[in-house]
């Protein structure tokens, strides 16, 4: 008759003792985290340093490649305009380019990319790479600029005005011929000019 086996227990061990800790240790912990901190803050620092340089650095490089853009979209799209604009009724004898007007008398300052002119007219051009409504919107308030220009130096010809452009949405261009202005833009290797829903309105 097998015996049986009694089950043996082992004896409970003991817990082992909790370390204490001094208050230099406590201290030194603290040093130990300032420390720390520190450093993190002065690599923050050289980072955003860094940031802030490159973020520069690449907005003087936008800064120079959308200016260059811009006298590209002038190349591309004022030659000719003269004769364009024959079709619509204008004979315009001459074109300027980066036309200012400034009284800062009157507190008038206006920059025009094109100005096609003769004795009676005028046709303000404005010329951007991608036509947006604010550039619209600015055009106008610059148009109504150039007429004030104009009346206080004895000037009584009709201002009228013109946007170009290489990129122009349809809902963009809509919004241009309602409020006055004619649209240039690139048609194949050439550009077409839209001219607005009412051929009346001048500044």
């Amino acid at each position: 008759m097998p015996i049986a086996k009694s089950k043996t227990t082992k004896p409970a061990g003991k817990k082992a003792a909790r370390k204490k800790v001094t208050p230099a240790e406590v201290w030194a912990a603290i040093d130990d985290l300032a420390n720390e901190h520190k450093e993190t803050e002065r690599v923050l620092r050289e980072t955003r340093k860094e940031t802030e340089r490159v973020m520069r650095e690449t907005q003087k490089i936008i800064g120079k490649l959308g200016s260059r853009l811009g006298d590209m979209a002038e190349h591309l799209l004022t030659p000719n305009l003269t004769e364009k604009f024959k079709k619509y009724g204008f004979t315009f004898g001459r074109m300027g380019q980066n036309v200012s007007m400034e009284d800062p008398e009157n507190d008038i300052y206006a920059e025009i990319d094109a100005m096609l002119e003769n004795g009676t007219q005028a046709m303000a051009v404005e010329v951007k790479v991608n036509l947006r409504t604010t550039d619209i919107d600015d055009h106008i308030s610059r148009l109504e600029k150039i007429r004030k220009y104009a009346d206080l130096h004895g000037d009584t010809r009709q201002f009228y005005g013109a946007v170009a452009a290489t990129v122009i949405k349809k809902e963009v261009e809509l919004y241009a011929i309602r409020h006055g202005l004619y649209v240039i833009k690139p048609s194949g290797e050439n550009v077409t000019i839209i001219p607005p829903v009412s051929r009346e309105i001048f500044w």
